[in-house]
């Protein structure tokens, strides 16, 4: 909704906005661009009088203990006949098929769908088009450091959109992602998530199929190939070209051999397609995850005309997201440094590949011996409810100590975390949480801090109290 705001903004409206306790790096963007932030959803915001009300996915009908709306703005908008609108809806309607006054025709929208990394290969893809001077438009659920905002309009044709499979509004329970109609769709990864909406990953496969049946003949679905649950989707219809990336040993190629593939380290790798190598690519980031990353923006760029050989020179300069193993500080110690990194992985998987990446990051640069603290908190609705919560020790099991805020959950984070014996602890607020932190941390140490929330600013914290 941010970024939403923000294009609405470079597009000429006079935009406001209303939530509760918005955090950085939104909120700093928001004020950059002069966008009002207005706390809560109280009522005497109908004298703003706006042309319409954009409505995000957070807003309901819910009703607080005593009775009253929890969301009284939105009462009042539905009571007196209002105009209103879902965020995706606006987009659609205004921005993707809305051609800018520099476009030649429709715009190319480019979505990057999937339960892990959207973020991230949305960003990829979005930096590839601009190093081939496609000015793209783009819209991310981050803000990337080669850009430094999460959105803008573009000059260009392209549009790049990270496309997500959660609920669109209280009124409108389709997936974001079947409003943007895309002609280059990527199918990242499918997993469970989203256990307050999704009763089983076969509910979240049929969305994902209702994105494909969204791109044109003349589309192209780039799809993971070693994602069975992407494999279904597929197998209910596809009516245009795909191209598959990440196959290879135990894994299905495409049907057509144009399939994309990588030889070699993540950070230092060969991109192969239908077997020949056509690229290179030798950049700063880790991660075999984010390898299939830049595979599945490879593929994507190709299809508005970029060459894999390009894609891949522009990769070289990628800077990554914000809050994408992002380091917020150091503490420098008289026999070693202390790092303090931010993430934004919450599910069970992202974890797991997040910790993966550092370690591998770790060991590529001789420091075998370094710790990794997982300092994390079950934030996301799916986590809350206790979906995934079995599968946290797995998640963790590269870590060598980790420290979960247990602050409102349903379910006893001890217990779950029994199995890692002493390297876990439990915290029940912040503030003891980082006190556990502190006394657990030494010179070397690198400190995982992993939310999809502002996590109670514990980054600054922990780099205060190990300052002092």
């Amino acid at each position: 909704m941010g970024g939403l705001a923000a294009l609405a903004r470079e597009a000429g409206h006079k935009v406001t906005g209303c939530d509760t306790s918005v955090y950085p790096p939104m909120s700093d963007q928001l004020r950059a661009l002069g966008i009002e932030l207005i706390e809560g959803y109280g009522i005497e915001q109908l004298a703003l009088q706006p042309d319409v009300f954009v409505v995000g996915n957070v807003v309901s009908r819910a009703r607080l203990p005593d009775g009253t709306p929890q969301y009284p703005l939105m009462e009042a908008i539905l009571n007196q006949g209002l105009p209103y609108t879902s965020g995706p809806q606006w987009l659609s309607g205004h921005i993707l098929h809305h051609p800018t006054h520099h476009a030649t025709g429709p715009r190319h929208v480019l979505a990057v769908a999937g339960t892990h990394g959207k973020t991230t290969t949305t960003a990829m893809l979005t930096w590839i088009l601009e190093q081939a001077d496609l000015q793209p438009g783009f819209l991310v659920g981050g803000v990337p450091l080669n850009f430094g905002v999460s959105a803008r309009l573009g000059i260009g044709n392209a549009f790049v959109i990270e496309a997500d499979e959660y609920d669109t509004a209280f009124f409108d329970k389709r997936s974001k992602f079947v409003h943007y109609r895309p002609r280059t769709a990527v199918l990242n990864n499918l997993e469970f998530d989203h256990a307050d909406i999704f009763e089983d990953l076969s509910a979240i496969e049929r969305q994902f199929h209702h994105l494909v049946r969204t791109v044109p003949s003349e589309g192209r679905i780039v799809t993971n190939a070693r994602e069975a649950s992407l494999q279904r989707v597929l197998a209910q219809g596809c009516w245009s070209e795909c191209v598959r990336f990440g196959g290879g040993i135990g894994h299905s190629s495409d049907s057509t051999g144009a399939g994309f593939t990588a030889e070699g380290p993540p950070d230092d790798f060969r991109v192969l397609k239908a077997g020949q190598v056509v690229a290179s690519v030798r950049w700063n980031v880790s991660g075999v995850h984010n390898q299939l990353n830049a595979l599945a923006a490879i593929a994507a760029a190709e299809h508005v005309g970029v060459a894999p050989e390009e894609a891949a020179e522009a990769l070289a300069s990628f800077q990554n997201v914000k809050r994408r193993m992002e380091v917020r500080g150091v503490v420098h110690k008289g026999n070693g440094d202390i790092t303090v990194y931010d993430d934004f992985a919450h599910h069970p998987s992202a974890i797991h590949t997040t910790v993966d990446g550092l370690r591998r990051q770790l060991n590529a640069s001789g420091r075998t011996a370094d710790r990794i603290l997982a300092i994390f908190e079950p934030r996301s609705n799916t986590m809350k409810l206790g979906a995934m919560a079995a599968q946290l020790p797995w998640s963790l099991e590269a870590v060598d100590l980790a420290f979960c805020h247990a602050g409102g959950l349903g379910w006893d984070a001890r217990t779950v975390l029994a199995p890692m014996v002493d390297r876990a602890h439990v915290a029940d607020s912040i503030d003891q949480l980082v006190e556990q932190v502190r006394i657990a941390a030494r010179p070397g140490d690198h400190l995982l801090c992993m939310s999809n929330g502002g996590f109670g600013g514990i980054h600054a914290r922990l780099l205060d109290v190990l300052k002092r």
